[in-house]
């Protein structure tokens, strides 16, 4: 170890997506996987600046491959809503020979382009005739030999997936084929809809090795109104993920409050923190707290809350 050089990490959106890395964006079809990457392509085409980020993206090529939806009538009108240079996103062409993961034509065209972000939608129909993606053996070489591709070029890639249908399963197990493929991956992101108002989604971080999770951030997406970033958003993941509905999530906030005012006012922090353990958001908490119509009572010591 005394002869590997220290060298710091770089990222094109912190803490979601590492520059030479491999990045995973999975939730359900039509949750708006697509729609946010294409939002996150076209900033990247013209040096905008991401939510919760301080820094403008640095203005560079982006290419776009995609097996689900038409170039002419799906994914260019969607990057012309989001204000994106076209003559900056580049795909590369599988009109003789289609694509796969292990594809040189990976490698080339990042080089040739000097494209940033490399994005593939959807995983599965990358894999190539033949891999069968739930076996570790078949899927590990190829994931590899992806990650090197990553680091050898400073491009980040960005791959898309669909989740399978395991209610209740932690969100890194919900991804479609063998779990080897979210351990490839330097960041996980997961995308699903706000029960209360389903034109609300949020993408969540539920895997990041390089940095500390980031927070979750939610954009809307209508079809009067399109897409649009809301920002910073403070919601449970089992809601996201379908483990729970919103009214289970309040009544174990109900139940929390309860128990710890039971014997008389506590300290709001205090409270807070036992909701923190409880993985239960401040947003939640609040909501329950006016269910319970707890009042808010102000001491020497700060402020408390009792039933």
């Amino acid at each position: 170890m005394s002869d590997v050089e220290v060298t710091e990490v770089k990222w094109l959106w912190k803490p979601y997506i590492p520059i030479g890395k491999i990045t995973i964006i999975q939730g359900d079809p039509g949750e708006g996987k697509t729609t946010m990457i294409l939002a996150i392509a076209s900033a990247m085409t013209t040096g905008d600046v991401l939510p919760l980020s301080k820094e403008a993206l640095e203005c560079s090529n982006v290419i776009y491959q995609t097996a689900e939806d038409g170039l002419s009538d799906t994914i260019k009108p969607r990057l012309l809503a989001a204000g994106a240079d076209c003559t900056k996103v580049i795909v590369i062409d599988e009109s003789h020979k289609e694509l796969t993961l292990s594809d040189k034509r990976i490698e080339e065209a990042i080089i040739e382009t000097n494209a940033q972000l490399l994005i593939i939608d959807p995983l599965q129909a990358y894999l190539g005739s033949g891999v069968d993606m739930h076996r570790a053996n078949e899927i590990r070489p190829i994931f590899k030999n992806l990650s090197n591709v990553a680091e050898r070029t400073g491009c980040a890639i960005v791959i898309i997936g669909h989740m399978n249908k395991a209610g209740g399963t932690k969100g890194l197990y919900r991804g479609l084929g063998s779990i080897d493929i979210t351990a490839a991956a330097r960041s996980v992101l997961l995308v699903g809809r706000v029960r209360a108002d389903p034109s609300i989604r949020v993408m969540a971080q539920i895997k990041s090795s390089l940095a500390p999770e980031g927070k979750k951030v939610a954009f809307k997406l209508d079809e009067e109104n399109g897409f649009a970033w809301i920002g910073e958003y403070d919601i449970e993941l089992d809601e996201l993920l379908g483990a729970g509905s919103t009214e289970s999530v309040l009544k174990r906030a109900e139940k929390l409050i309860k128990e710890v005012l039971d014997d008389g006012a506590k300290a709001s922090d205090y409270v807070v923190e036992k909701a923190k353990e409880k993985q239960i958001s401040q947003r939640t908490l609040k909501t329950a707290k006016k269910n319970l119509e707890v009042k808010s009572i102000k001491t020497k010591e700060g402020w408390k809350w009792q039933l």
